[in-house]
């Protein structure tokens, strides 16, 4: 697995990665692919590339990109501050458990602090499976509601 930017040229490939993130519960339907194009996630890829914070790493399994972790400042479910990039991650269902996500994790994190910025933010369903690689990689919780938690990596 080489972890790599995302090329010019996929960066039509966030929109299929938007929709792996979407958390689905346990016995819940998922929702049909084209939740992609509604506003409130529009902004996670719409014009990917032309934000300071805009930056994607990918996984590539020598064939294909695989997964893809990526940053944005943007007002999104996540956002806490205008200099703080959000956090989006997804891996295809194969591939996950594996480690690749902490890793992609890992380098962006990386990535940022060497950027300048000092901290990254993510908002993740309490469900989700997530939030211990999350607080693993160093995001901890600063809010929450009754579905999520708002997570802050310091950097």
């Amino acid at each position: 697995m080489v972890l790599r930017e995302l090329r010019d040229n996929e960066i039509k490939l966030l929109q299929d990665f938007l929709y792996e993130a979407i958390f689905i519960p346990e016995g819940v339907e998922p929702p049909a692919r084209e939740i992609v194009f509604q506003p409130e996630l529009k902004i996670y890829y719409e014009n990917f590339g032309a934000g300071e914070a805009d930056f994607c790493i990918v996984a590539d399994d020598g064939n294909r990109a695989v997964g893809a972790v990526w940053t944005r400042i943007m007002n999104d479910y996540g956002h806490v501050d205008a200099n703080t990039p959000s956090f989006a991650i997804s891996l295809y269902k194969d591939y996950r458990g594996q480690g690749i996500g902490t890793q992609m994790m890992n380098k962006m994190l990386a990535l940022l602090k060497e950027k300048g910025y000092k901290q990254a933010s993510l908002a993740v369903q309490k469900a989700n499976y997530a939030v211990r690689m999350y607080k693993k990689v160093g995001f901890r919780t600063v809010t929450e509601n009754e579905e999520e938690y708002i997570m802050v990596c310091e950097l």
